[in-house]
């Protein structure tokens, strides 16, 4: 789902406070243990590690490490499986997917309900945040404006336009739209996965509908719509650190929900923008947020 910032990878890598394999060993964590943060491979999962990690730190953890990006979603629970990682970001609706993969929950609520129950003994989700990085789709304004507000709006007028997004579209989302919207597009062209392949393309036309992310600054800044999910095809994707089970204190782990309670959709794009157009260390982004929300 996630945008690849490859450029970004390898300098976040040199922020880790420790060298070797992120898999080896196992840390117990807790108040005397190490606690490792991992992350997937995204520009947004790196950011929100060292947040994590700045956050842990003020609350007392003496011994907190972030890890260079360890990979996808599998990698990454097999390493929280054996303790080598004590806590990643992940995103609600992706995670249950991964868990149960028949779930039909849609809403913030539904989803997290059913994560919780659905999460095998070993790892534990703490609460979720109000910030989304979900899909979107989004559309010029002069289609907007022509009455495309819904995705019920948008049903109507497939048949006319071109969609872009990621190769996985039409596996994932293609009967989807059509069953809940009656929407079937003139055409699907595989862009790429958020990113700005897919951006240039609804900018010249050459697309009409592209799937975007609720936290992409490119939205606004090209003016781009956001359509109306009014009968919740995209299922929610709060932010949720999730947790290899006896790895963190209490207060640790209230140290992180007290982030989760702050970072709100706006609020993450802010420091999207600022990790990936203004080229800002992360670090330096994750004591300001922290800062920020310490003086409220």
């Amino acid at each position: 789902m996630k945008r690849k910032l490859t450029a970004l990878l390898a300098a976040l890598a040199l922020l880790g406070t420790a060298c070797g394999n992120p898999l080896e060993g196992g840390a117990e964590g807790g108040p005397t243990g190490e606690i490792i943060i991992g992350s997937s491979d995204v520009g947004e999962s790196l950011l929100l590690a060292q947040i994590y990690a700045g956050a842990l730190r003020k609350a007392g953890a003496e011994n907190v490490t972030v890890r260079p990006p360890v990979g996808g979603r599998e990698v990454v629970v097999k390493a929280l499986q054996d303790k080598s990682l004590s806590v990643v970001p992940d995103y609600s609706g992706n995670l249950l997917r991964y868990f149960d993969k028949n779930t039909e929950a849609t809403t913030p609520a539904d989803v997290y309900a059913q994560l919780t129950r659905n999460l095998p003994e070993r790892f534990e989700v703490l609460d979720q945040s109000p910030a989304e990085d979900k899909d979107l789709l989004v559309v010029r304004k002069e289609l907007a404006d022509s009455g495309v507000r819904t995705f019920s709006d948008l049903g109507a007028r497939c048949k006319d336009l071109v969609f872009g997004g990621p190769g996985q579209w039409s596996d994932r989302w293609k009967d989807k739209i059509k069953n809940l919207y009656g929407c079937e597009f003139r055409q699907i062209k595989t862009t790429d996965t958020g990113g700005p392949v897919t951006v240039a393309a609804l900018r010249a036309n050459e697309i009409q509908v592209a799937d975007l992310f609720s936290t992409s600054s490119s939205i606004a800044a090209n003016g781009f719509v956001p359509l109306v999910d009014d009968k919740q095809m995209f299922p929610a994707q709060n932010i949720v650190p999730l947790v290899a089970k006896g790895t963190l204190s209490e207060a640790e782990e209230q140290a992180l929900n007290r982030v989760s309670s702050s970072l709100t959709t706006e609020k993450l794009t802010e420091l999207n923008v600022e990790f990936t157009e203004e080229k800002r260390n992360p670090m330096d982004i994750a004591e300001d947020f922290l800062r920020s929300t310490n003086d409220r």
